[in-house]
């Protein structure tokens, strides 16, 4: 096989990098989403196809074993799991990227160790590569299990937990300067080990309501664990990526922060979210809720003028955004204007309702984020809340002995009337009660949010 030159493949790294950057530039919104989708994997292909042709490729076996494994699982992704399960499927995914870090770390060590003395320099690559990616491994597995509810959402503690985490940081730390010094394998092996044990503990403290950001979070960890892979195997391409990945994740752990009103910080040492269920039954039965049928909501929805929805997690589940979207028409056809009001983190992951509502092809201008729409809640006839609960909680702003004080909500309160979709009285993932319910302008609709929105669009159709 002709070689190429390696201008040739700084060429195609320098283009698969600019495509990278305009797709994560079109992801940046709903509109342009798709298009940023594409460019993305454009630079993909155009990344491994030129892989093929490098001359350091002697054998096709492992790169073809590598493609086609991946193709399966992401097949089998992309045609089974649900959009309710894309957060824990993003966790999962991180898990694989720095594990993958882990093991190139390893193995590049082994191999180029019995070459000769490795320098201090190279040491440092693989060092940072490996304990960034077993950070990520074991923090995306519990993420994962939290997601997922193999594990409580509440946040894990015991005394003297962080001064815990700061002695195995330090001994890490210590071990990683000894197996750079050294060349030391055992030293290196145990640095990653330390670093996995690192990973479970800084995530288990953390609550169910903090999971959007902890996403975020590792989301950027696994971008910086590949970068680090790209230093270790001289891959520039691998370094632009992950570095593209490793800040656009940081950056949005700081949007989301900022949307729930934390620092960084807080979401790290905290453990936010985990009022018990007891107390939560004891605050419940000292109030009463009003409830309505769906013959009720559609009477007031068909005579509205103005109607905002907000989705949550609950209409994820549900799967319920297409019924939604029969709903959205059948009310404009009626002369009703019809906003949709998104808070930043609701759901399980940052953009979880947007992509629903884009997948039922509701318009993108009829979708708004908090900060755009808080203002025109209190000029609203009708809110229909569908799933969410926290995100709508109005002791956010008024008890502070909440763990959602100090969280911007969406101003739903101040609506005319409202309706919430919901199962049953439980608590939403931060675990505490919601205030919202007892307020004399609110009624709950209780059932599935799928059959609940299916009878509306019935019921408003017939009056």
């Amino acid at each position: 096989m002709f070689e190429l030159s390696p201008d040739f493949f700084a060429a195609i790294s320098f283009v698969a990098t600019i495509l990278f950057i305009f797709g994560l530039k079109g992801l940046s919104s709903p509109k342009t989403a798709l298009r940023g989708n594409t460019l993305a994997m454009a630079g993909m292909a155009l990344a491994i196809g030129a892989t093929f042709f490098h001359p350091d490729v002697k054998n096709y076996t492992w790169i073809l074993l590598g493609l086609g494994a991946g193709a399966i699982v992401g097949i089998f992704a992309a045609l089974k799991i649900q959009m309710t399960a894309m957060p824990q499927l993003v966790a999962a995914l991180h898990s694989f990227v720095g594990l993958s870090a882990v093991l190139v770390s390893i193995g590049t060590f082994v191999s180029h160790q019995k070459a000769g003395p490795l320098s201090a320099v190279f040491m440092t690559e693989l060092t940072i590569g490996s304990f960034i990616g077993a950070i990520t491994f074991t923090g995306s597995l519990i993420a994962f299990g939290k997601l997922q509810e193999i594990l409580g959402s509440n946040p894990v503690k015991f005394k003297g937990q962080h001064l815990v985490n700061l002695l195995l940081i330090l001994v890490m730390l210590g071990l990683a300067v000894k197996s750079i010094i050294d060349t030391d394998l055992m030293s290196f092996m145990a640095m990653t080990a330390v670093a996995f044990i690192l990973g479970f503990l800084i995530i288990i403290p953390i609550g169910g309501a903090d999971m959007p950001v902890v996403v975020s979070m590792l989301n950027s960890y696994s971008g910086w664990a590949a970068s680090a892979t790209g230093f270790t195997l001289g891959n520039n391409l691998l370094i632009t990526t992950g570095a593209l990945v490793g800040s656009s994740g940081a950056i949005l752990s700081y949007i989301m922060c900022k949307a729930m009103n934390r620092s960084f910080f807080s979401v790290i040492l905290g453990g936010f979210g985990g009022d018990s269920a007891e107390t939560n039954d004891a605050q419940q039965t000292h109030k009463r809720v009003k409830s309505s049928s769906v013959e009720d909501v559609s009477f007031v929805l068909g005579n509205a003028s103005k109607v905002i929805i907000v989705p949550g997690y609950g209409m994820a589940v549900a799967q319920a955004q297409h019924a939604i979207k029969e709903l959205y028409e059948v009310l404009c056809h009626k002369g009703v204007e019809v906003k949709f009001a998104i808070h930043p983190v609701a759901g399980r992951m940052p953009g979880h309702m947007n992509v629903l509502l884009a997948e039922s092809e509701i318009p993108y201008d009829s979708v708004f984020e908090m900060d755009e729409i808080n203002s025109d809640f209190s000029t609203t006839d009708v809110t229909l809340v569908v799933g969410a609960n926290d995100v709508v909680n109005p002791e956010a702003k008024t008890l502070k002995s909440s763990p959602l004080y100090g969280m911007p909500i969406l101003d739903v309160y101040k609506s005319r009337q409202i309706f919430v979709s919901k199962r049953s009285m439980k608590p939403g993932y931060a675990g505490v009660d919601n205030a919202l319910f007892y307020y004399e302008n609110c009624s709950l609709v209780f059932g599935d949010a799928k059959a609940t929105c299916d009878g509306l669009v019935r019921a408003v159709r017939e009056t």
